[in-house]
């Protein structure tokens, strides 16, 4: 029954440390970036700014199709009294009808003409004081073209390939904004993963004096040590007690620090699962530039820009200079008391026009645009090879530093594994008495500053080739490029 009732008790402090892990929530890095995606704020502008774009994309679309227009005045009604001279006398009139206009306009991509069906519809009756009242009812259709002449800027092409492009911009700034949240939010979870295991050596070095404390308190007893041993051994202790409590609160600000960049809730509890497992990748700096070159979003955004100033240039050089348009229409009028005589006899009506708009004298303000369009374009290319120049330095500097850090990680495992050898080498001399405490606590500190550099080595390795993967949208662990999901279906031609 006392074996049971053990049994019992056990269980339920199992169970209780279940319970309290279980009110954590576990996150792995993955899981994280899950949730910051779907949090952030700048992904959600970018999602909002990414959804008008396609919004505006739609709406250019459908302005190259056919437009429907009807407008209608049902009725009107005006009545006046004039003098009129064959009656020698004031003379009332009144009249009322109504009218309305049906249109269908379908612009010309090819030319940037416009087609246009209009059919202008009505009634009308009017009455003179004295006489009987006249009524009709009028009908006008009319099929027109305009077509502008002497024009190298399509406005109904320019308009279509300007919100394509937007889209495509707007897309890469979407993506960029991933990736840099994946690259910030993970410096963030290794920084938890940091202080947690800067905890857990901090424990370990807690454990570590209380055993160095333990054997000199037994000595001190025993008549075999001086009293300042133990009172040496006590600061310690009390030290790598304050450590321990130390690296608690690090920890807390770390978490919190997470929760604020994924929007989690800050009063909300988790522990993270992760494992720093470092496998050095071989990566070929010539291979990694050129992926970079080839396939960086800012250079495709950049293309962008400098496509939207050759179009501006191309714009400023057709405004205020000759231009001219042709405008042909062929139509029927007919009119009649019975709406079913209308056309009984139609009248035709065919109109050809022709016109020029010839500049003579503007004070050189097209001169002055076209010059303004003219050095947004070089600024537009300057900046694209200066990005180049960035984008190869960048990944010239990631590569050097992931060659130092696989360098540093081989070093810190070697100083990890001889500080090891050492701190048990002189426990063993501590506790024959061949060492003081503050000696043994110098390797023991030792020790905890290894183990804490090489974490901190590994980290910065992972996210070194996380950099290097944003940098070439190369994925060299994997061995396979990076295509976001939004941008499969466009192609970088850089």
């Amino acid at each position: 029954m006392k074996n049971f009732k053990w049994f019992q008790i056990l269980a339920f402090l199992l169970i209780a440390q279940a319970g309290n892990v279980l009110g954590q929530e576990l996150l792995t890095l993955e899981k994280t970036l899950e949730i910051a995606y779907q949090n952030s704020p700048d992904m959600i502008n970018q999602a909002i700014s990414l959804e008008s774009q396609r919004e505006n994309l739609n709406a250019q679309k459908a302005s190259l199709k056919s437009r429907f227009s009807l407008s209608v005045n049902p009725f009107s009604y005006n009545k006046s009294r004039s003098f009129e001279n064959y009656a020698n006398d004031y003379v009332s009139s009144e009249s009322f009808g109504s009218s309305g206009a049906f249109s269908i306009s379908q612009p010309i991509t090819a030319t940037d003409g416009t087609v246009t069906l209009t059919n202008n519809f009505g009634f009308s009756s009017n009455t003179v004081e004295n006489k009987d009242a006249v009524s009709k009812f009028n009908n006008n259709l009319t099929l027109s073209i305009n077509q502008p002449l002497f024009k190298k800027y399509n406005a109904n092409k320019m308009g279509l390939y300007k919100a394509e492009m937007e889209l495509e911009n707007t897309l890469l700034r979407y993506e960029i904004t991933k990736l840099n949240l994946e690259y910030s939010v993970s410096q963030s979870f290794y920084s938890v993963y940091s202080a947690q295991q800067s905890l857990e050596t901090a424990k370990e070095e807690l454990d570590n004096q209380k055993k160095s404390f333990d054997i000199i308190k037994n000595k001190v007893d025993a008549g075999l040590s001086a009293k300042e041993e133990l009172w040496q051994a006590e600061l310690n202790l009390q030290n790598a007690e304050s450590s321990v409590y130390d690296k608690e609160v690090s920890l807390e600000n770390a978490k919190d620090r997470l929760k604020q960049s994924i929007g989690m809730d800050i009063n909300s509890d988790f522990s993270i699962i992760t494992k720093i497992d470092v496998k050095t990748v071989d990566v070929k700096l010539e291979d990694a530039i050129g992926y970079g070159l080839q396939k960086r979003m800012e250079l495709r955004q950049n293309e962008i820009t400098l496509e939207n100033s050759r179009l501006s240039l191309i714009q400023a050089k057709d405004n205020d200079k000759i231009s001219g348009s042709v405008s042909l229409s062929v139509g029927l009028q007919g009119f009649d008391s019975n709406v079913q005589n209308i056309y009984d006899n139609p009248n035709d009506n065919e109109r050809v026009e022709l016109s020029f708009s010839i500049p003579i004298w503007d004070w050189g303000a097209r001169k002055s645009r076209i010059k303004i369009a003219e050095n947004n374009l070089k600024t537009s290319e300057i900046n694209q090879e200066q990005e180049k120049v960035s984008i190869e330095m960048e990944i010239r500097q990631t590569y050097r530093n992931l060659k130092n850090l696989i360098f540093q990680i081989s070093i810190a495992e070697k100083s990890v594994e001889n500080a090891q050898k050492t701190y048990e080498l002189n426990l063993e001399k501590y506790q024959n008495g061949d060492l003081t405490s503050m000696d043994l606590k110098q390797f023991s500190d030792q020790l905890t500053q290894k183990k804490n550099s090489l974490t901190t080595a590994r980290i910065n390795y992972k996210l070194g080739l996380l950099n290097l993967k944003n940098q070439t949208l190369w994925d060299f662990e994997a061995g396979k490029p990076i295509v976001p999901s939004s941008l499969k279906t466009l192609e970088f031609n850089n």
